[in-house]
């Protein structure tokens, strides 16, 4: 077992609300919390906070209450603090919905998670009302920001001027998120995260990743997804800095804001880091304010990084997490530039790790070098409660002792650095985003010329993973890559196309059926 090398955290026993802006400093109020990277505006604390009161107490109005699920889909635009944070200071629990997906994924999370509330934008009206009509959502109850005709609106229900209501729950038990992952294997399933959990990873990040009040922090990383949510608009947030707000990634935009606003800490997802390290627009661009870029969401090669820090000359840290741990268990500090940056660095303050090999044996770190690799598994206060409704998904993955295991495979050396050397569970992370093989496989059974299919992540020219399907067509039928990438395309969010077709005689499958991926991949 390995223990952090930090200090334990105190974790107090409050609501998320009440922990980020129960005490802001006076002379703090006033400054952004909030920038619009597009238009510019910015919202003050003081502003940010009346609103999510606002906001709360008109949810209230309406018959939000604590337990209440509240779906959001949105890009990341200042509004989105706002509602998110009124959901929760209203007791209820936010389920946030990945911009990109279909309205048939939309309403599948809508049926799993048990939302009665949908708050969205009109640039994604269309699939919204789509997939509320599946689950039965009147228009009433579907929120959109910018407004259209026959839904409530931000600007509207804010004007209502109702307080916010008092509330009473257990922030150790009560669920303040609902984010979807696929865990180590399957479709997605609801995460429980509570009120202690988002608040321990917030407090953990303080004693590793050292931004402050004097930093304004891009916010391109949508904050729907967990890395987004806690590292942006919660953590962020609680060391006093300004978040300045992107709607979706491009380039150009990307380091036009990075200039304009003077962005000091940038987040992102490794396919970031291929542009920054190699496109020539860069160049045209001031980037000299960027102090750290920091990575995560999927495994950044070493050699990327030192292109990055070279060309930016800045700093380049690289972290670890899942859904499940909401999000964050591993970091390099940005003042240990002794640790390999191909590493995820070193575990958080009251976060454990061990190293399970094949045999169900911990693994130990060594006296000096690395270990061998084995099973990563973390036990902190970060852990989830579980999967919704799902106790089955949620004792293959936590023990009764607290332990998560993450399915990817690690080693450890003997100073207490980890690197993530390979993955055990199916999961595909393309450009950041959670792609689950099993959704991808049910389409792709759905042709009529497909007899059998099976879907793996492999790399493509920029070394980045993309979905890969593996194709056996119907004895008698013809069909080509083109028309496999376009059924899936048809059906499916846009990081979840395939980009990648290989046709196979038969899909090696164990004795009870399971795919076996790591034969596809030895391909």
């Amino acid at each position: 077992m390995v223990h952090s090398p930090y200090p334990d955290v105190e974790i107090p026993d409050v609501s998320i609300h009440e922990f980020l802006f129960g005490d802001v400093d006076e002379d703090r109020l006033d400054a952004a919390a909030l920038v619009d990277g597009v238009s510019g505006a910015t919202t003050s604390y003081r502003q940010l906070i009346a609103q999510i009161d606002l906001f709360a107490g008109a949810l209230a109005a309406r018959g939000v209450t604590v337990g209440t699920k509240v779906a959001v889909l949105c890009p990341n635009i200042p509004a989105f603090a706002t509602v998110f944070h009124g959901i929760l200071r209203a007791g209820a629990t936010a389920t946030t919905v990945n911009s990109l997906y279909t309205p048939e994924e939309i309403a599948n999370q809508l049926t799993d998670a048990e939302a009665t509330w949908l708050v969205t934008v009109s640039p994604l009206l269309a699939g919204a009302k789509a997939a509320a009509a599946q689950v039965g959502l009147d228009d009433d109850h579907v929120i959109v920001l910018d407004g259209a005709d026959g839904h409530p609106s931000l600007p509207a229900l804010l004007g209502e001027g109702r307080t916010a209501p008092d509330v009473t729950f257990d922030p150790a038990t009560h669920l303040a998120v609902l984010p979807y992952s696929s865990g180590t294997t399957g479709r997605p399933k609801g995460v429980m995260l509570t009120h202690r959990n988002l608040i321990a990873n917030v407090s953990q990040c303080r004693s590793t990743i050292s931004l402050g009040d004097d930093d304004r922090v891009l916010a391109v990383l949508p904050f729907f997804h967990i890395y987004g949510m806690t590292v942006l608009l919660n953590f962020a947030l609680r060391q006093r800095a300004a978040l300045v707000t992107m709607p979706k990634f491009d380039l150009t935009e990307f380091l036009r804001v990075v200039q304009d606003h003077r962005t000091s800490w940038v987040f992102i997802a490794p396919p970031i880091a291929v542009a920054l390290a190699k496109h020539p627009l860069v160049d045209q661009f001031d980037t000299s304010s960027v102090k750290v870029i920091f990575s995560g969401a999927a495994p950044l090669d070493g050699a990327l990084a030192t292109a990055v820090a070279t060309r930016l000359g800045c700093t380049v840290c690289q972290g670890y997490g899942m859904t499940e741990t909401s999000p964050v268990t591993h970091a390099i500090p940005y003042d240990r530039p002794d640790i390999d940056r191909s590493s995820v660095g070193m575990l958080l303050a009251d976060t454990e790790a061990r190293l399970l090999a094949d045999d169900g044996s911990d693994i130990d770190a060594p006296a000096d070098g690395a270990s061998a690799p084995g099973e990563l598994l973390i036990r902190g206060p970060q852990v989830m409660a579980g999967y919704l409704n799902r106790p089955d998904a949620t004792a293959e993955v936590l023990d009764d002792d607290g332990w998560l295991r993450t399915g990817d495979v690690a080693t450890v050396t003997h100073d207490g650095v980890f690197r993530i050397v390979d993955r055990l569970k199916e999961l595909i992370k393309y450009k950041g985003y959670q792609v689950a093989p099993a959704v991808i496989e049910a389409v792709l059974l759905e042709h009529p010329a497909v007899a059998d299919a099976a879907v793996i992540g492999a790399l493509d020219d920029d070394g980045q993973e993309v979905p890969k399907a593996f194709v056996v067509v119907q004895q008698g039928s013809e069909l080509d890559a083109e028309a496999v990438i376009a059924h899936v395309a048809a059906h499916v969010a846009p990081h979840e196309k395939v980009r990648q077709v290989e046709f196979i005689d038969a899909i090696p499958k164990s004795a009870s059926g399971k795919i076996l991926r790591k034969d596809l991949r030895a391909r």
